[in-house]
Order: C-alpha cells, then sequence, then structure tokens
C-alpha cells in the first residue's frame, strides 16, 4: 500500500539560481519530505516561478493555505519579486518577510530579504538565512562565519548582528577556469592531490600577487613536465582559496572560525585554515538553511 503524501503545517524553500529545494516541514521544524528540481531562478521568468514551484509540492498541499517560506535568489530583482535588502550592520535575524500573491489559493508564499553592505558594497541572498539558522542554535556565537561556495562569504557575527561580510567569487572562478578556460585539460579530473593542494595554498597565501603566474604555469607544467590532471586541479583550488584566505585575513585572524557549506567543500576550507593554525567548526548548510526557515516561520506564526 503506497502511503499518502504527508500534509505539512507549512513549506521551507531554499531557491538559488540553479536550483530548487523545498521541504514538508511540521509545526516543531521536523521534516516531514523533501523534493527538489534544477529550476533555478536564473531559467525563469516571474510568471514561471509559482508553476516550477507547484510542480514539486503540489502533492504536499491540502484544501486549505499552506505557509511557504522561501529564501535565495527567488527574492532577488531578476527573481519572482524582489524582497529588498537589509542594511548591515543588522539583526541576524530572518525577520520581515515580503508577503506576495499567489494565483493558487492554496499557497501563502513568503520571501526573505537579503542583507546588503554600502562600503565596502557587497550583497548576500540566501547566506542571511543560514547565518540566522546557526545563530538560532548558538546565540552566545561571537566570531566569524565563513560560507564557502560560488560565492564565498566572509562574516561577522557579533551580539546576533551581522557587522560586516565579504564576498569572494573563488568558486565561480574555479569553475570558469576549469572548463571555459586555456586550463581546461590540465585539470580535466574528479581526482585530488592533497600535497599539492597544501603546497599551492602556501604560494597564494604568501605570494597572492602571483596568482596569474602561477594560473598560467598549470598548463605550462601539463605541456612540459607532463603534470597529472589530478596534481593540476588541486593546485588550481590551492591558488583560488590561498589568495582568498590571503584577502580575508582580517575575518580569520585571532577568530573562532565556523564553516557552513557543502560538506566536501567545507573540508577543504578547514584544511586551509588548519595549515594557518585556526580550527574551525563545520556546520550542515542544509540543516542551517532549515533552522534559520524555521525560525522565520516560528516568528511569522507568533505574528500572526
Amino acid at each position: 500500500m503506497i502511503a499518502a503524501p504527508p500534509k505539512p503545517a507549512w513549506i521551507a524553500v531554499d531557491w538559488g539560481t540553479s536550483n530548487l529545494r523545498a521541504w514538508a516541514m511540521d509545526a516543531a521544524g521536523e521534516v516531514l519530505d523533501h523534493a527538489e528540481s534544477d529550476t533555478g531562478m536564473a531559467g525563469l521568468t516571474p510568471p514561471n516561478f509559482e508553476p516550477a514551484l507547484l510542480r514539486i509540492i503540489q502533492h504536499w498541499l491540502g484544501d486549505g493555505t499552506t505557509p511557504v517560506i522561501a529564501c535565495g535568489m527567488v527574492g532577488a530583482r531578476q527573481g519572482w519579486t524582489e524582497a529588498p535588502y537589509r542594511a548591515a550592520p543588522c539583526l541576524a535575524r530572518t525577520d520581515a518577510p515580503v508577503r506576495i500573491t499567489a494565483q493558487d489559493t492554496r499557497l501563502a508564499v513568503y520571501l526573505l530579504p537579503g542583507v546588503s553592505q554600502e562600503s565596502p558594497a557587497d550583497v548576500m541572498r540566501g547566506e542571511e538565512t543560514q547565518i540566522a539558522g546557526y545563530l538560532a542554535q548558538n546565540p552566545n556565537f561571537d566570531g566569524i562565519l565563513c560560507l564557502p561556495g560560488t560565492h564565498s562569504k566572509w562574516v561577522h557575527v557579533s551580539a546576533g548582528e551581522i557587522v560586516s561580510f565579504r564576498t569572494f567569487m573563488t568558486g565561480e572562478l574555479f569553475a570558469l577556469l576549469g572548463s571555459k578556460s586555456v586550463l581546461r585539460h590540465s585539470v580535466d579530473t574528479g581526482d585530488w592531490d592533497d600535497d599539492a593542494f597544501a603546497d599551492a595554498l602556501q604560494t597564494a597565501l604568501s605570494r597572492p600577487e602571483t596568482l596569474a603566474a602561477h594560473l598560467f604555469a598549470l598548463r605550462a607544467e601539463h605541456l612540459l613536465h607532463d603534470q597529472a590532471p589530478r596534481v593540476g586541479r588541486a593546485r588550481l583550488s590551492g591558488l583560488l582559496i590561498g589568495v582568498e584566505l590571503a584577502a580575508a585575513k582580517p575575518y580569520w585572524l585571532g577568530q573562532p572560525v565556523v564553516l557552513i557549506g557543502p560538506a566536501r567543500l567545507s573540508q577543504t576550507y578547514a584544511a586551509a585554515l588548519a595549515a594557518q593554525g585556526v580550527g574551525p567548526g563545520i556546520a550542515d548548510a542544509s540543516a542551517m538553511t532549515r533552522a534559520g526557515l524555521t525560525a522565520a516561520y516560528t516568528q511569522l506564526k507568533a505574528t500572526a
């Protein structure tokens, strides 16, 4: 006998540039079911967001109205509806959600705002929900949260506030260089070399101004000395993360650091920081997203 789909108290949604993830949640914030698709913000226009969402959640909907709380690029200027940024410094809370009108009356959709910074100019969407989720579980944390990913964030958190942050395009640069540049044939592998990563990391940390030269050397080493792609890939990662750490040094030096990101990438950043004498904590990004969305649902319910 096939079990009936759960009927959640609310639905949590993380909608990024490339992917859509949704969780059917009970009133206590426990996951009843999960669904996802590759229908990210980048491939949609505003009228297409609601149908894309319904395709993966409609089997959870009952006759009444179900709250849907969403974070990420769905609230960007190019998203479903723009959810204006909150200006940092600001409380690391998922408050002030934007209610949008859905055609399907079974949906009550709320978009969480991102966070902006005037100087140096910077923005985040989605990461603020993970930060709120982490602080909901660790309310006394003061220090640095690093969120590695396509656009890595280093965030100074104190007294429950996002004080300042910087974004680094490290992940996007790695993807572009590894797939679109002259280096693509020299790093075309999923394998890895730990020693090559560590060596490149230290090179970039000590001489970040030589990055461009060391990048081309990956191609030359492959052509002239038959450097294995697994070595080239690890060195490319080490060079880019090393330059990021060099620039982010004012954030992590002498500070408690917690990484919130995909498991494998967080381990790579943890190894890089450990080489600098920093022993970071690690928190699961997906769990922190759900915790932040749950905090938003709790606040919304309390003010309803």
